[in-house]
């Protein structure tokens, strides 16, 4: 944007201290909600439900779900956004994978989601460390669904296409936030980028073989307009894809960035129906909604629904 452009005007943008009623979360415990965390700890395994401090973690542990964070507790960028840490990354574990597939067997499981912090530092991102661990899932949970949300591999298709040869069901990179604001919060990454690696996955040489939704999602709250929702929503149907995940932003600590406004429920149901309208198969829009809430619940519903191409939005 030019200098002497003015800036898009953010709706609302001054808010009180205090959250909002529709943002208070439910007291945390409970037989499987504490179950679900020693069995954390006995596999030495993060999760970014508790790494990201995310605000479901009590329903989801209580309802003995997870997301696997893989290859460490500390992440090679430095996004103003998240609460995982930047700092001197670990080896990475070959155990993991084993790991991590056994306890989504003690987890009973039928949907695994599985995510990672960003490793800049390996060659291929850690991509073939996310395939050992589909495959691992697989062989000792079979049946099981599997939703990966994988960091752009610094623009790597070679590593995309590692991914996508496992053959998770769901495949989810994250947008974030709107274009202008990536300087702010993700000062690292690439709108362009993060959107060629979903328009890829969506077409790559294999695509056709392959049951592979794609999914993206983006936070609210952090200073764009709707008109600038609007448009993500359009790149991100153009790149294919499928699923959509609004949530509000909620500001880790005091050095990250600020919520300069608190989204009403009635505006996160009036954007889903707008994705909707413009094409997107499922929209999770809500204050509290995170990439991976309710995550077994899309990829359940529109396994029977065509599949959509760049080439083909209505999946004639």
């Amino acid at each position: 944007m030019n200098e002497d452009e003015p800036r898009p005007k953010a709706i609302d943008v001054t808010i009180s201290k205090r959250k909002p009623e529709w943002l208070r979360i439910r007291r945390q415990g409970g037989a499987d909600y504490n179950e679900v965390k020693r069995l954390l700890r006995t596999a030495d395994l993060n999760t970014v439900c508790e790494s990201a401090n995310c605000p479901n973690r009590g329903e989801c542990f209580g309802s003995r779900t997870a997301t696997f964070l893989l290859m460490g507790s500390n992440c090679t960028r430095h996004c103003t956004f998240c609460n995982i840490p930047g700092g001197p990354v670990a080896i990475l574990d070959p155990e993991e994978p084993r790991r991590v597939a056994e306890t989504v067997r003690q987890l009973g499981l039928k949907f695994a989601v599985v995510t990672s912090v960003t490793r800049d530092d390996l060659p291929d991102g850690g991509a073939a460390h996310f395939a050992a661990v589909i495959d691992r899932i697989r062989s000792l949970n079979p049946g099981c669904g599997i939703e990966v949300l994988i960091p752009d591999f610094q623009g790597s298709e070679e590593a995309l296409e590692t991914v996508l040869n496992a053959a998770p069901e769901v495949l989810n990179h994250n947008l974030e936030t709107v274009p202008r604001l990536y300087k702010a919060l993700r000062p690292e990454a690439d709108y362009q980028r993060s959107l060629r690696l979903l328009a890829r996955a969506r077409s790559g040489s294999d695509a056709a073989s392959r049951i592979i939704r794609i999914k993206t999602g983006i936070m609210v709250g952090v200073g764009e307009t709707q008109e600038e929702v609007i448009d993500l929503m359009k790149d991100a149907v153009d790149s294919g894809v499928q699923i959509l995940t609004i949530g509000q932003y909620l500001q880790p600590g005091p050095r990250h960035h600020p919520v300069l406004r608190f989204v009403e429920p009635a505006e996160f149901d009036e954007l889903a129906e707008i994705g909707r309208g413009l094409g997107l198969e499922w929209v999770e829009s809500g204050p509290l909604v995170r990439s991976s809430y309710h995550a077994r619940e899309q990829s359940e519903s529109l396994v029977q629904s065509p599949q959509r191409t760049v080439d083909d939005p209505a999946g004639n």
